[in-house]
C-alpha cells in the first residue's frame, strides 16, 4: 500500500482552433493517507476525472509531480505505477470471458519470453482436455489460484466461463472490480464506477465496494457526483471547482462547516439555504426585517461585525414549522415533496421573495399554496463574507482517520 501526493500540479490543453489554452488542474496540492478512501466531487469540467487520469499515466502533468509512497511517478509508464482504474464504462473485452476478464492485467504485469507466451497460451487452449493431454504451466496455474480467490470475494464463481454480454450491469462492475483488484496495486482509481447502474443495484455494490476497501486497505481515489456516494463512502472528500481545490475534509467538517458558498451549495441535497442578512450587535443577525440570535461556533465571528452586510446559511432541518409568532418568519409553500421519512417544503418567504427548503417529519401537514411559519435554529447559522468565504473555516488540525459509515440498505 502507498500514500499519495499531488505537489503543486497543473494540467492546461491546448486550445482548440488557435483558441487560448485551456486550464483544467491549476496548482493542486492534495495529500492522500496510506490506506485512505477519498472521494472527489466537484461540477463537470472541474478536473476530477483528469486528477485520475494524471495519476494512472493515462496523461502527463503540465508542471508539478505526482508521488505513489515516495517514488515521483510524473515520467513512469502506466504499467510501472503500480495503481488499477476502474472505468464508468466497465471496458471489458467483449470476447473474453470473465475469469479471462479478470487475469487480462495480471497476465501482461510482467514482461515474458516467446517460449514462456507459447507455454501459457497452450495451457489455455488445453485446459479442457483430460488431465494427461493437458500442457502444464505454473504461472497460469498460479493466475487461475488469484482469479478464483477474487471470483470467490466478489461471488463471480458461477459467471468465471461467461462473456461480457451475458452479464447484467451490476455483473458487469464486479468483474470490472475483480479485474482491479486481482492485481493487487497500491492505489485503486474508481472514475464513477456505479453511474450506469439503476438506484438498488447501485446501493448494493456501493455497499460492496466499501467493504472491500475496508478488508484490503488500498489507497482509493474515488469520482463521483452521487452525493450520498460522497457522503457516505469515503474517509474524506475533496471538493474541486475549476480546477482549485476548494475543501478537503470528512463528510461532516464539509456538510457543517463549509469553507466558502461553493461548498455550502454542493455539498448536501437538498443544499444549504443561502439569505441575505446584517450583523446586528454581537449576538444577531436580521433577515427580513426580523432579528435572529447566533449561537455556537458563528457567534464569536460576529465580533467587530455590527452593521456588516453578509450571507447567512441554512441547512433544510435548521428551519422548522411553527406556529404564528412575530420571532417566526412567514412563508408561501411552493412546493412539497413526501419522501416517506421526511418531507421537503420549498417556501418563498413573504418578506425579501427568497426560496428556502425545510426538512419537516412525515406527519406534519402542509399543502402548496399554503402560508407557514418557519423558525430559525439559532445554532444552525453559517455566515459568509462579501467574498462567499465562511466567517469561521475549519481548522486544519492533524489529520485521524474516521470509520466509514456503511450505507443503509
Amino acid at each position: 500500500m502507498a500514500a499519495v501526493r499531488f505537489q503543486q500540479v497543473a494540467k492546461t490543453y491546448p486550445g482548440r482552433r488557435g483558441g487560448p489554452p485551456v486550464p483544467v488542474l491549476q496548482q493542486l496540492d492534495l495529500a492522500i493517507d496510506d490506506g485512505e478512501f477519498l472521494v472527489l466531487v466537484g461540477p463537470s469540467g472541474c478536473g476530477k476525472s483528469t486528477l485520475l487520469r494524471l495519476l494512472a499515466g493515462l496523461e502527463t502533468p503540465s508542471s508539478g509531480e505526482i508521488f505513489v509512497g515516495n517514488r515521483p511517478v510524473s515520467g513512469l509508464r502506466p504499467s510501472q505505477r503500480d495503481v488499477a482504474m476502474v472505468f464508468q464504462s466497465y471496458a471489458l473485452y467483449p470476447h473474453l470471458s470473465v475469469a479471462d476478464n479478470l487475469s487480462f492485467g495480471l497476465r501482461r504485469s510482467q514482461p515474458r519470453p516467446p517460449l514462456q507466451q507459447l507455454q501459457d497460451s497452450l495451457h489455455r487452449s488445453t485446459r479442457a482436455l483430460p488431465p494427461a493431454l493437458r500442457v502444464p504451466s505454473r504461472r497460469e496455474e498460479r493466475l487461475s489460484q488469484r482469479v478464483r480467490e477474487v471470483a470467490t470475494m466478489l461471488e463471480l464463481e458461477p459467471l468465471l466461463e461467461r462473456r461480457p454480454k451475458e452479464l447484467s450491469g451490476g455483473q458487469k462492475q464486479r468483474v470490472a472490480l475483480g479485474r482491479a483488484i486481482a492485481r493487487q496495486p497500491a492505489v485503486f482509481l474508481m472514475d464513477e464506477p456505479l453511474s450506469n447502474l439503476d438506484a438498488k443495484l447501485r446501493t448494493g455494490t456501493r455497499t460492496q465496494i466499501v467493504e472491500l476497501q475496508r478488508r484490503l486497505g488500498t489507497t482509493t481515489l474515488y469520482v463521483t457526483h452521487d452525493q450520498v456516494e460522497a457522503m457516505t463512502m469515503g474517509h474524506r472528500i475533496a471538493v474541486l471547482n475549476g480546477g482549485w481545490l476548494q475543501q478537503l475534509g470528512t463528510p461532516m467538517e464539509l456538510y457543517q462547516s463549509p469553507a466558502n458558498l461553493f461548498v455550502a451549495q454542493f455539498i448536501g441535497s437538498p443544499p444549504m439555504n443561502l439569505l441575505p442578512v446584517e450583523v446586528a450587535g454581537v449576538e444577531h443577525v436580521v433577515l427580513a426585517g426580523k432579528r435572529f440570535p447566533v449561537e455556537g461556533p458563528m457567534l464569536a465571528a460576529l465580533a467587530g461585525r455590527n452593521g456588516h452586510q453578509l450571507t447567512g446559511g441554512l441547512r433544510p432541518e435548521h428551519l422548522r414549522l411553527a406556529p404564528a409568532a412575530n420571532r417566526n418568519l412567514a412563508a408561501e409553500v411552493m412546493h412539497l415533496e413526501a419522501l416517506g421519512n421526511e418531507q421537503l417544503l420549498t417556501c418563498r418567504l413573504k418578506e425579501g421573495s427568497q426560496l428556502v427548503v425545510v426538512r419537516s417529519g412525515p406527519d406534519q401537514s402542509a399543502t402548496a399554496g399554503q402560508t407557514v411559519h418557519l423558525e430559525v435554529d439559532p445554532a444552525g447559522w453559517r455566515l459568509f463574507d462579501s467574498g462567499g468565504d465562511a466567517l469561521n473555516p475549519p481548522a486544519q488540525g492533524p489529520r485521524s482517520r474516521p470509520e466509514l459509515r456503511l450505507p443503509v440498505l
